[in-house]
């Protein structure tokens, strides 16, 4: 008896479109079912198919949905520990490896010339044109015949941000072999008084989507599956009269004498995080040590927590992360933490017990647990502190609301009066605007409709 699922209709959609273009991009919504589409497509054009992803997903993800949707493919997981062992394995079907791998493969091409098709999860990891990782990878593409890049954020904080990976995958057809050729006709010089900084141009996104039409296919999660409504809010909280006077000394003076060591904030950008770190309860001094500022703020997370049978946190700092596991243990609410120390097995081992019912609160850093994984079971993330990355922002909330949640689901989050907070949010929300036009975009011309 056949027990696979029945692949949804965008999903079938997009595993023909795959095979029609050898070279494409999906940048449908996170939690529509790339990789299903992806793996469909593997099974009909055949040959061997190398995967490139987020390391916290390499088993979670990839691996999870081979076992339930195309179990006659055999692969390996490469890890730094394994990783020469695997692609020497001439009988395998796919290789699923982290973006690191591809300093590897620079080193040793002759690993390269066995595979057909390249897949690349997550391609904003290669947007920076200059880094290691990215020239790197520039240096091996050609090897490959069939290239897929996929990431429902494209474009999460410029349109500048998909010129690289729309060159990994056509070799700069479209968008041109030159950035500084392309970043002047899509983005204008304002000089911030420091440095050129460029910005968009209002009709940039309408001029890449329609370059980018014919080899890109996009599918909202609204379009394809009818989810239970998701709903954002906002805790706002005033700092106690004392917190707030050392947020304001160091805000103008740059520096915070505290019982048992000093904060020095030397520019503008550090005393910005200096202050962040302040509002969500502690600080590190010049010695990297944790000074406690208020407890406030873990105390609203964790009244949240309370209230509901399974949440997702999302932290940015370390002391964050620390003062709620404390305050779990004490509460004796069951938890787990997901984060850079945390080793890519053991993820998938929180996972399948987090969507068990097993854990109530799933403390996450964003970097960590924004891509690829099905955390269903819990109904709200809450926002300990804001974070700058967009793309981090909108990928973790889509852990909840995505294929398989049947519950209404809320975003919560939590923010001070008079500080930069608010003003982190609103600039996260202009980032994401500016990203949900270009999806919106390429929506319409992944559909065939060409914009106007």
């Amino acid at each position: 008896m056949n027990d696979i699922p029945v692949a949804y209709g965008h999903q079938k959609k997009t595993t023909d479109f795959i095979v029609a273009n050898p070279q494409c991009m999906i940048t449908s919504d996170p939690g529509t079912g790339k990789t299903r589409a992806v793996l469909d497509a593997h099974a009909i054009l055949g040959g061997k198919t190398l995967v490139l992803a987020p390391l916290s997903i390499l088993e979670a993800a990839w691996g999870e949905d081979i076992k339930k949707f195309q179990p006659d493919i055999k692969y390996g997981v490469a890890y730094a520990k394994n990783r020469e062992k695997v692609f020497k394995q001439s009988d395998l079907d796919m290789v699923i490896t982290n973006f690191e791998a591809v300093n590897f493969l620079r080193k040793n091409t002759r690993y390269c010339k066995q595979f057909d098709t390249i897949v690349i999860d997550e391609f904003t990891a290669f947007k920076n044109r200059t880094a290691k990782r990215s020239k790197n990878l520039k240096d091996i593409i050609h090897h490959f015949t069939n290239r897929i890049a996929m990431s429902g954020t494209p474009n999460s904080n410029t349109i500048l941000d998909i010129w690289h990976p729309a060159y990994l995958v056509d070799d700069g057809e479209r968008l041109g072999a030159r950035f500084f050729q392309f970043r002047s006709q899509v983005c204008t010089p304002k000089f911030n008084g420091f440095a050129n900084e460029w910005i968009d141009k209002p009709d940039a996104e309408d001029a890449v989507a329609n370059r980018l039409r014919d080899i890109t296919i996009r599918y909202a999660l609204s379009d394809c599956m009818d989810l239970p409504d998701n709903v954002t809010r906002t805790i706002n909280t005033n700092l106690s009269k004392q917190v707030q006077q050392k947020y304001n000394l160091l805000a103008n003076d740059s520096v915070l004498y505290t019982k048992t060591g000093t904060v020095n904030a030397v520019h503008a950008g550090a005393r910005v995080k200096k202050l962040l770190q302040l509002v969500t309860g502690a600080i590190y001094d010049e010695d990297k040590l944790v000074q406690f500022i208020h407890q406030e703020r873990y105390d609203i997370v964790m009244t949240l927590v309370e209230q509901r049978a399974h949440s997702l946190v999302a932290f940015n700092w370390r002391h964050e992360r620390d003062a709620l596991v404390e305050l779990a243990e004490k509460q004796s609410i069951t938890y787990e933490v997901i984060d850079g120390t945390v080793k890519a097995e053991k993820r998938k081992d929180i996972v399948t017990r987090f969507q068990a019912g097993q854990i109530q609160m799933l403390l996450c850093h964003p970097q960590s647990a924004s891509h690829g994984l099905t955390l269903t079971k819990a109904n709200t993330v809450i926002w300990c502190s804001p974070t700058y990355n967009a793309e981090h922002f909108q990928q973790f909330n889509q852990r909840i609301h995505r294929a398989g949640q049947k519950q209404k689901t809320e975003t919560i989050l939590i923010q001070a009066r008079n500080t930069w907070e608010p003003e982190v949010y609103k600039k996260l929300n202009t980032k994401l605007g500016r990203m949900e036009n270009l999806l919106h975009i390429l929506q319409e011309v992944g559909h065939g409709k060409e914009t106007k």
